[in-house]
């Protein structure tokens, strides 16, 4: 095949290949937006409530940037991933976790770990975009940079509230016993 015919069908295959990883993302980011808000409503009125509930708003801002951008791509959205993200969201909610209604204790810190895997894709993905701006004018590097910028302060905030969740749910603060009554119960004198 000569090159002018290779650099025919490139442009398409990149095109699809450029549609089916952003799409990919936008399934991501959709199940994030549906997860950060359910963990954000659990949550409200707890000490990680503003926190999920900030982190709620930007995911999905950050949706919003990844379906605008799909769109200066002329990729069309693959409303069949979004969708199918959207489900499986809600059929993660149906996993075992030790209780037969409620939620368990442990359920914060799952959601923690997701959504931070989400957020470490969503850098590779502004990443990526990032340093294929120089070959795209429809990439808009400064807003990629900002996005960018985003992602990493998110990894950074997920990573505070897990520690934070970790500790409080796996080993939770109990009261010491004091010394005289820990001396007392071996039969000691002093």
């Amino acid at each position: 095949m000569n090159t002018t015919a290779r650099a025919s069908q490139d442009g398409p295959t990149r095109h699809k290949r450029l549609a089916i990883y952003l799409n990919d993302h936008l399934a991501g980011a959709t199940a994030g937006v549906e997860l950060a808000a359910r963990a954000a409503q659990e949550h409200r009125g707890s000490p990680f409530g503003e926190a999920l509930e900030n982190l709620r708003k930007e995911i999905s801002q950050d949706r919003q940037a990844l379906v605008r951008l799909l769109g200066d791509l002329d990729v069309p959205v693959r409303r069949y991933k979004v969708y199918g993200a959207w489900l499986g969201e809600k059929a993660g909610r149906a996993k075992p976790n030790g209780r037969l209604v409620r939620r368990s204790g442990l359920a914060l810190l799952v959601e923690l770990e997701t959504l931070r895997l989400g957020a470490l894709g969503k850098e590779a993905l502004w990443r990526g975009l990032l340093a294929a701006s120089a070959q795209d004018a429809r990439l808009d590097a400064d807003r990629l940079e900002e996005l960018l910028r985003r992602a990493e302060r998110q990894i950074n905030t997920l990573d505070s509230l897990h520690s934070r969740a970790a500790t409080a749910l796996l080993f939770p603060t109990q009261p010491k016993e004091p010394p005289s009554t820990a001396a007392a119960g071996t039969g000691s004198s002093a």
